[in-house]
């Protein structure tokens, strides 16, 4: 089919990191620790040697490789107003951030952190004697995109579980490795890919970008009541060459959106959720060529439905898709 109409999506841009004051510990080399069963698909291979400083995930989460960098947001609730600093210590190689608001070294400590954007946490533990992080919450934002939470006091959530922006991962403190006397702060990173520290990016909070080295900032984060944002899009999860023809809302829980790839003649439907983002809930996205069978795909899914794709050149088709209570089945259309 070709599109009759064409809609236009804005992939949400935005790319965020951030370190703090002259206090921070030194992330320093030392033997790198085992993976677990589950390790990521980053671990470094047989003979080679992993960065202290780039720990190994506890789960592994699938690659999105088409993933647009997510809409970050600063990691504390809403109207908080917190001084990020990227110079004030050796262990900072590029854009990492050290985060503070008190007037005294210990006014922070316990202070609520939160997840800058949606996502899956790769590692939430305590990383001993082996880098500088201390206790660390690491999550996967897809297409690459990770963010690092280190020092924390106490870790709210555990490896494996899916977390909504604005949602608390743990407490600012002052853990680290052994001998390290620091004060308490948020060291917070955003990386895209692997090889630190070269992987390492420019905080982008609220679509601005960070005013390194230093900086005073007022979270939005999940401010107006929700503000959570879904990290994937209708053209990220569909891939590269589709763009957005249709689309049709699905009450407030979601969108279905029609795609089309003009390079290869094919549609793809995804069910792109807007509420209990990170909660698995009833979604579905479906894709009927006409005199073919309809493909459907129906679950419970934490973030979005499909991709459902299917060669349509020439030919009608049905779509659409479920989200929460809302359902939207379009009539043959789209020929050509």
């Amino acid at each position: 089919m070709r599109p009759s109409s064409v809609l236009t999506v804005g992939l949400v841009l935005a790319c965020g990191l951030v370190a703090g004051p002259a206090a921070s510990a030194a992330p320093t080399p030392a033997p790198s620790p085992s993976a677990s069963p589950a390790a990521s698909a980053t671990t470094p291979a047989a003979g080679a040697t992993r960065d202290p400083n780039d720990p190994a995930n506890q789960v592994t989460v699938p690659e999105v490789s088409t993933l647009a960098a997510p809409s970050f947001q600063l990691p504390f609730p809403c109207g908080q107003s917190w001084t990020g600093n990227s110079s004030g210590s050796s262990a900072h190689t590029s854009y990492e951030i050290d985060f503070n608001r008190g007037s005294s070294a210990s006014a922070d400590l316990g202070d609520t952190v939160v997840a800058a954007a949606a996502g899956t946490v790769v590692i939430s533990a305590h990383q001993g004697s082996t880098n500088g992080y201390g206790n660390l919450v690491k999550i996967d934002h897809g297409g690459g995109w990770t963010s690092y939470y280190a020092h924390l006091n106490a870790r709210s959530v555990t490896a494996g579980a899916q977390v909504t922006q604005g949602q608390k991962v743990g407490t600012v403190g002052q853990t680290s490795k052994p001998g390290n006397n620091i004060s308490p702060h948020l060291h917070f990173e955003v990386r895209e890919g692997t090889s630190y520290p070269s992987n390492v990016r420019k905080a982008v909070f609220n679509g601005t970008t960070f005013g390194y080295p230093n900086q005073t900032l007022t979270s939005k984060n999940k401010c107006g009541g929700g503000g959570t944002t879904n990290p994937h899009t209708a053209t990220s999860v569909c891939g590269t060459g589709y763009k957005v023809i249709d689309s049709a809302a699905l009450g407030t829980a979601g969108t279905a959106y029609l795609l089309y790839n003009s390079a290869n003649g094919n549609n793809c439907v995804a069910t792109i959720k807007k509420t209990s983002l990170g909660t698995a809930t009833a979604t579905s996205a479906y894709l009927e060529v006409q005199g073919k069978t309809r493909v459907t795909d129906s679950g419970s899914f934490a973030y979005y439905a499909g991709p459902v794709r299917a060669a349509a050149a020439g030919k009608c088709v049905k779509w659409g898709g479920k989200a929460g209570s809302s359902v939207y089945d379009s009539p043959f259309e789209h020929c050509g």
